[in-house]
């Protein structure tokens, strides 16, 4: 039987963390398996090393794909049992960044497809594998998207899930870089004198914090997705009021630097903001409301996303959550999720598009991130049969 863990502790000992991005050692990995198990595919990528694979069919395009990504979030040695980086088997376990998210589930794909080669199986599937998600994909699946790589078909991103819920919808994402001026003075006159730029971001701030209560009305249908979901992923992270987090306006100030002195009314302070956006929330109407409650202030650069999903009743959807049943046994059902990915990118281009993959979730982006032996062999066969289903 194919070793999935060997393969997964492979990809997380070779180092791809984001910033800087590189990605050229673990596509190589990745383009040396496959060739040795009779697949071709073409690399692409920049001069920094930002690479990218997909495999080369011949004849009629493939009616699915599996789409990975293998640059991890960076990670200090500080308070890991094993270092980050050692991709150690140990205990049912790899461990090591990235386990989870997502070489994990890049491993299990390959070794689902090592199986249905040596069982001499058509592999029904384009596969490819990114550089970038984590920075947002500029160089990764946007690129291939832009170069016409990728034909709109069913695809599954092998991002870590709960083990009996693939991952159809998410919320979507406005992130804005702002810019407050203000008018300086002494710092031991204000407020009667002086605006001061830093108070005016807070003043937005306070009104984002309001936008936060509001709920915006959806369909009964998403309601019940939504309420589902909520059920499962505070279940995962042992979070209060998912529901909440799910159905309204999510919001983070991420970075804020302003002024110049501590007795100087501050003239200038820039604000990073990040918002997760709801369905049912128009983004236009978010950014007008915003910019309308910065009177000193203007947005200077922005990225939006609208908050996306598959429909649950298509094949795509009806199959994945047959076959998790399958490998899995008990209740099975889709879940829409707070997170962005490469989903997003994909769905815009006419992609219908699930996550599912393995994981321990909670150890996501963390310290001592790992997955378990277990759920990769499992995830393994998901693709298998759900493969062997597309033929």
């Amino acid at each position: 039987m194919t070793d999935v863990s060997r393969i997964c502790a492979d990809l997380v000992a070779i180092r791809s963390e984001n910033p800087p991005g590189r990605t050229d050692e673990a596509i190589e990995y990745i383009r040396s398996f496959l060739t040795g198990i009779g697949i071709s595919s073409k690399v692409s990528g920049n001069a920094d090393g930002m690479c990218n694979l997909v495999t080369t069919t011949v004849g009629k395009s493939k009616q699915l794909l599996f789409c990975g990504h293998v640059d991890v979030v960076p990670a200090l040695d500080i308070g890991w049992t094993h270092p980050p980086f050692s991709g150690i088997i140990q205990d049912g376990y790899v461990h090591g960044r990235g386990a989870t998210d997502m070489k994990g589930g890049c491993a299990s794909i390959l070794a689902a497809c090592e199986v249905l080669v040596n069982r001499d199986h058509d592999i029904p599937a384009t596969l490819a594998f990114v550089c970038d998600e984590e920075t947002g994909g500029e160089n990764g699946i946007r690129r291939l998207l832009s170069d016409g790589a990728l034909n709109p078909c069913d695809c599954i991103i092998a991002e870590p899930t709960p083990s009996r819920h693939p991952c159809i919808g998410q919320k979507g994402l406005c992130r804005l870089d702002m810019i407050f001026n203000g008018t300086p003075a002494h710092g031991s006159l204000y407020p009667a004198v002086g605006t001061s730029a830093i108070m005016e971001a807070m003043t937005l701030l306070n009104h984002v914090r309001e936008l936060n209560k509001k709920e915006y009305p959806v369909d009964p249908s998403l309601n019940e997705i939504i309420a589902q979901s909520s059920a499962v992923l505070g279940r995962e992270f042992g979070i209060i009021g998912v529901r909440d987090v799910l159905k309204r306006l999510t919001f983070n100030p991420g970075v804020i630097k302003g002024g110049e002195k501590s007795n100087v009314v501050a003239q200038h302070c820039a604000l990073e903001l990040e918002l997760r956006v709801p369905w049912g929330c128009s983004i236009d109407e978010l950014i007008s409301s915003i910019q309308a409650h910065a009177i000193h202030g203007k947005i200077v650069s922005q990225e939006t996303h609208d908050p996306s999903i598959t429909n649950p009743e298509s094949p795509l959807v009806k199959i994945t959550c047959e076959v998790v049943r399958h490998v899995y046994g008990g209740e099975v059902f889709p879940i829409v999720q707070w997170a962005a990915s490469d989903a997003r990118h994909l769905r815009a281009n006419g992609f219908n598009v699930i996550e599912y993959g393995p994981g321990e979730i909670p150890t996501l982006h963390a310290i001592n991130e790992r997955t378990a032996v277990d759920s990769l062999e499992k995830a393994s066969l998901v693709y298998q049969d759900i493969m062997t289903k597309y033929t």
